[in-house]
């Protein structure tokens, strides 16, 4: 582990995590405004810097002066991006209430007494600075492609997580305090820039939200990178194979099915729209049957009851096969395509659709609805043989490193 410069430990209630990446500009401002907005409270900054610039010597620099303590740490190796510094700082840090926040002030230091405020009412481990809730703004991601790309991914990490992004209206911010307590800080595996995703996903914390206004970009370069999305990706992936796997696995058999029931009556002289029809009716009730024992089992006690669930999940299938369907047969009179190719190329993009909305629609909790859970307080009981294996795997998904 480097050695912090800039300051040795002192005795603090509350520590600032700064990862920093070539932000030198920025030091400054981002001592004195945080110095500014925590007067009174009992507070360090430890940066994290990956810096190929004298970053980490402009820091040593500003300490000198700082109104408050201020710390470095210099990793010459940039072990797991910006997750891992933030993983790094939550080890080192000298507070146990640790809040994380971007070197590039894009995160506003004004915020800090807000977030300290809801964490000391005392019923929280987590609070976040949302953009995506009453007061919030997103307008600092800059261009509508960020923001775009921003809200779809938060929509699936959502769909993936439902239960314990539940509360989360923005998983992604990398502004948030954590009561470092109640975390297990070596078992976190973060890869990219996604540090709050990992500690909700591995945790079982309890979560508020203040709004942020999202600030632009004063200098610096931004993270946000075609390799860093990919590695999110990845990771999403790792984190919550489990779910989405079976998901897939049932939405395969059901494509399956749905293609066996159309050649049957294809080869039987049937008009292949009517059996289009015919195999998507038939499919969309299996796959319902078997993604309620298999799939969403444990969200069911919280969800709305059967009827809704199989009314909701029905109307959305039915719609989609309306409008799957003229477009798969638009490919086969335009395209002049197999209507099966045509028929399995529809299936696959109706996928990802399928999952997002019965996670977040179809079997969303019931507002004001508490989750059962074991002896222990914390885990949904599992009282079927199915459940138990389901949650055997979903362990294993979660548990750190690579699967």
């Amino acid at each position: 582990m480097p050695e912090p410069r800039g300051g040795a430990h002192v005795d603090v209630a509350v520590t600032i995590i700064v990862p920093t990446f070539n932000e030198r500009e920025n030091v400054a401002e981002l001592v004195a405004r945080t110095a500014a907005a925590l007067n009174g409270h009992a507070a360090e900054i430890l940066f994290v810097d990956d810096s190929t610039d004298d970053t980490a010597a402009e820091i040593e620099r500003v300490a000198r002066d700082a109104a408050l303590p201020v710390r470095v740490i210099h990793r010459s190796e940039n072990t797991g991006g910006l997750g891992g510094a933030v993983a790094v700082g939550l080890a080192e840090a000298a507070g146990d209430v640790c809040i994380v926040m971007d070197g590039d002030l894009q995160h506003p230091p004004e915020l800090l007494p807000a977030m300290l405020a809801r964490f000391g009412a005392g019923d929280v481990d987590v609070v976040a600075a949302s953009r995506y809730i009453g007061g919030g703004d997103s307008r600092g991601l800059g261009t509508a492609m960020r923001f775009g790309v921003s809200r779809a991914a938060t929509w699936l990490t959502k769909a993936m997580f439902p239960r314990r992004l539940a509360r989360s209206s923005d998983p992604m911010t990398g502004f948030f305090l954590v009561d470092r307590r109640v975390l297990d800080v070596p078992t976190l595996r973060p890869q990219g820039f996604k540090i709050l995703l990992e500690i909700l996903a591995r945790s079982d914390v309890r979560i508020a939200e203040v709004p942020m206004e999202f600030s632009e970009r004063r200098s610096g370069t931004s993270k946000a990178t075609l390799r860093q999305g990919a590695t999110f990706v990845a990771h999403l992936t790792r984190l919550r194979f489990g779910k989405m796997s079976m998901f897939a696995l049932i939405g395969g058999i059901g494509a399956v099915a749905n293609l066996g029931i159309m050649w049957i009556l294809i080869a039987m002289g049937m008009p292949y729209i009517w059996a289009a029809i015919i195999g998507a009716a038939a499919t969309i009730v299996g796959n319902f049957l078997l993604q309620e024992r298999f799939v969403f089992a444990d969200m069911r006690q919280d969800a709305r009851g059967p009827w809704a669930r199989f009314a909701a999940s029905i109307t959305f299938n039915g719609v989609e096969a309306a409008l799957r369907i003229p477009i798969m047969a638009l490919m086969v009179e335009t395209w002049h395509i197999s209507s099966i190719l045509a028929t399995a190329i529809s299936l696959v993009i109706a996928f990802f659709a399928r999952f997002l909305f019965h996670s977040l629609v179809v079997y969303a909790p019931r507002r004001g609805r508490s989750r059962r859970t074991d002896a222990a307080g914390t885990d949904p009981v599992t009282d079927t043989a199915a459940q138990r294996i389901l949650k055997a795997i979903d362990a294993e998904a979660m548990r750190p490193g690579e699967l």
